[in-house]
């Protein structure tokens, strides 16, 4: 349990992030634009929640046992996640990431203990994707489980019952719209859902990279990609399970270019480090 900044258990860390008003953003928007603080987390993401999330449901529903291991394709952040989580509660965990991520997720991995497997990364339908990769080796692993983290709704069940209602809490219910890009897509349809459940009005916004094919799915009926970005762990290519039912109300495609702008006026202007994911929320 937590107290006041007194917790008795890491795995109490995660969550119950704090908001900060972004100022720059705000001038620019002519409202008020908040951040949650999700680098406050332990594994310094927004994907502790999701792991977190994954493991207890693994556990509740007897998948899990004590020794276990844990399989996960992942971009990189929900795999950190899933080790600290791990570690924490006594599992294994072994990552499967595609070999173009960034060296420092990589080390991180390996610095928490996970066995990290590199693929090539591919397109979705081929059996050789990370996500397909992650699947055959817990399916090979004695006594694992795989994470699925796409299509395991445990993943966004965590944003509905922790995310949203710490927003909402949070601004005391005064909220009129939340945005987020989309991996899985946990956070957005469990955010997204969470606010709807207290107001119904809330708008709910999609933040797209180039080369993503949610944009076009949300203003068309048509997953169609355009274009390409560097951003890692956003962008999708299909409906996951965690997406199914999201309550999208309006969606925006964000450049690369004008992602970066604000990563570097936040930088430089309010002393935020963020990455180009949050860049691109912004």
């Amino acid at each position: 349990m937590i107290s006041g900044h007194i917790a008795t258990d890491t795995l109490d860390l995660i969550g119950n992030t704090p908001l900060v008003l972004l100022k720059g953003p705000s001038e620019a928007a002519g409202c008020e634009i908040w951040g949650k603080c999700e680098f406050a987390n332990p594994g310094a993401s927004v994907k502790d929640r999701a792991a977190l999330g994954i493991i207890l449901d693994a556990e509740a529903k007897g998948e899990l046992q004590p020794g276990g291991t844990i399989v996960e394709g992942t971009a990189g952040n929900t795999g950190i996640g899933l080790a600290l989580v791990a570690n924490a509660r006594g599992y294994k965990t072994i990552i499967v990431m595609p070999d173009n991520q960034s060296q420092e997720k990589m080390a991180t991995l390996r610095a928490l203990g996970a066995e990290l497997v590199t693929v090539p990364p591919t397109k979705f339908a081929n059996p050789g994707h990370f996500v397909h990769t992650s699947r055959r080796l817990a399916e090979e692993t004695p006594g694992a489980v795989w994470a699925n983290q796409f299509d395991n709704i445990a993943n966004r069940r965590a944003h509905i019952e922790g995310t949203a209602a710490e927003l909402w809490d949070q601004l005391e219910g005064r909220i009129d719209g939340f945005t987020c890009a989309a991996g899985t897509g946990g956070t957005i349809a469990g955010v997204g859902l969470g606010l709807k459940e207290r107001d119904e009005k809330v708008t709910i916004a999609l933040t797209d990279p180039h080369g993503a094919a949610l944009y076009s799915y949300y203003a068309t009926g048509e997953l169609k990609a355009e274009g390409n970005s560097v951003a890692e762990g956003i962008g999708q290519g299909r409906i996951t399970a965690n997406l199914e039912g999201a309550p999208i109300d309006t969606q925006y495609r964000i450049s690369d270019e004008e992602g970066l702008m604000w990563v570097a006026r936040l930088l430089r202007e309010e002393g935020l480090c963020l990455g180009l994911s949050s860049g691109i929320n912004v």
